[in-house]
């Protein structure tokens, strides 16, 4: 059986709504996830495009300490056939609680020692252990919060799960973007100037591409 002809523009009305409502839903949810992200990204996108205005002064901090001997028997131990290889977990452990340091990535062993780079978000970090005397030392640099943020920014030295969460503020922010759009289309009838605009928004930044970049 088929739908009585006067109620079929009654259905198409209903499942129009049912649609907007929809894209209304996603499209609010999707900027509600991506906001914080977007504040960050506008934000760090105008220090990093005046980065040599804003440098920060590099904060140098560094420590010494004396690995105990059973750790220093079970590095001596340890000492891989490759150049790099992460550290004993003990060692790890041991090096995480004495320097500000995350021991977690692959180290350089050579005949002499043992060296870890810890690069970070906002600065940088090494320790180094004399594999002779267990004489442990480290160098931390930080370079202020903006660096820092800079750095998230761009995924520097800030881990997966950092990682992933690029990932999911991407996908936000074109669901946001797309949704956005069909809302433009929806109401572009009676709003004269929005494809005007959304037409500068493209011929802008590709007309400074074109005549400006090199």
């Amino acid at each position: 059986m088929h739908a009585p002809t006067s109620f079929r523009p009654a259905i198409r009305k209903s499942r129009k709504a049912f649609w907007l409502k929809q894209l209304h839903m996603w499209h609010w949810m999707s900027s509600a996830v991506s906001l914080i992200g977007l504040l960050l990204f506008a934000i760090t996108g105008f220090t990093l495009n005046h980065a040599a205005d804003i440098e920060g002064t590099p904060v140098v901090t560094e420590k010494s300490a004396q690995l105990p001997p059973a750790l220093l028997a079970r590095l001596a131990a340890a000492s891989p056939a490759d150049a790099k290889a992460p550290l004993p977990q003990p060692v790890a452990d041991w090096v995480e609680e004495t320097f500000p340091v995350k021991a977690s990535g692959v180290a350089e062993w050579s005949a002499d020692e043992v060296y870890l780079a810890a690069p970070r978000p906002g600065g940088d970090a090494w320790v180094a252990i004399d594999l002779a005397t267990g004489e442990a030392a480290s160098e931390v640099t930080s370079r202020g919060w903006i660096s820092y943020l800079n750095d998230l920014h761009k995924g520097r030295n800030s881990g997966g799960e950092w990682s992933l969460f690029i990932d999911i503020f991407a996908f936000a922010c074109l669901v946001f973007a797309f949704t956005g759009l069909v809302l433009l289309w929806l109401h572009s009838a009676k709003r004269k100037s929005t494809w005007p605009l959304v037409a500068a928004g493209l011929a802008i930044p590709a007309a400074i591409a074109i005549i400006f970049i090199h």
